[in-house]
């Protein structure tokens, strides 16, 4: 009896995270329109579907993909720190080629992505702004997208799918060959998250590498460019 209530609990799982998937990415695909703000809310609903799905799988200790009390371990888990540490770097690199293929247009398009959403005068607000993104994120599209989509489809497939809906959702208005490169660099660093979250089990791991990453990458802008 035990047994078979955990099977329909997971066929109540998976149904959600089908349908969540499938809303995040109708919302993000709205990005073609450039009047649209509604690709935004993917976030939200990823962070919903996450708690959903938790909820009907009654996922407990090690099984939730959100743990506050694993951190310490889950960190010293096998090549976590090393690629919890990758989106800086790559944040760099991308900022220093971006200038040099395109002089201040990457720069200058990188703060316009994001200035809508956050207050550069206000160090302290916009701290807590990145945070907060960025861990908000995390939760939708690796907690959910990834970690849930991965009880169903294969790791990579999920990696791919879920990091070509987040950079497709980072889309902005500016030339081709800016808005290619961004979303290509936004892709490559979510393919990190991914793994990160694979090896770590724990999207509070991603966030930390995510809004890390963030960080260095607007103090760069702000110092250097």
């Amino acid at each position: 009896m035990k047994n078979q209530q955990v099977i329909e609990n997971n066929k109540k799982s998976a149904a959600l995270t089908i349908i969540g998937a499938a809303v995040m990415l109708l919302l993000t695909v709205t990005k073609v329109v450039p009047s649209s703000k509604i690709a935004g809310y993917s976030v939200f609903v990823g962070i919903a579907f996450f708690f959903m799905t938790e909820a009907v799988s009654k996922a407990r200790g090690s099984e939730s993909g959100l743990r506050l009390n694993t951190i310490a371990e889950d960190l010293k888990k096998p090549g976590v720190m090393a690629w919890l540490l990758l989106p800086s770097v790559s944040g760099i690199v991308t900022l220093v080629v971006g200038n040099l293929i395109f002089s201040g247009e990457f720069a200058a398009h990188e703060m316009g992505r994001v200035g809508s959403i956050l207050s550069f005068d206000k160090t302290i607000l916009l701290t807590g702004q990145v945070i907060i993104a960025a861990f908000g994120e995390e939760i939708a599209y690796r907690g959910f997208f990834l970690g849930k989509g991965m009880k169903i489809f294969p790791f990579w497939f999920c990696a791919v799918v879920s990091s070509l809906t987040f950079a497709a959702g980072h889309i902005a208005a500016g030339s081709m060959g800016v808005v290619l490169y961004d979303i290509t660099a936004v892709f490559i660093d979510s393919l990190i998250f991914s793994v990160i979250y694979h090896k770590s089990g724990n999207c509070v791991i991603s966030a930390f590498s995510h809004i890390l990453g963030n960080l260095i990458s607007l103090a760069a802008v702000f110092i250097f460019f």
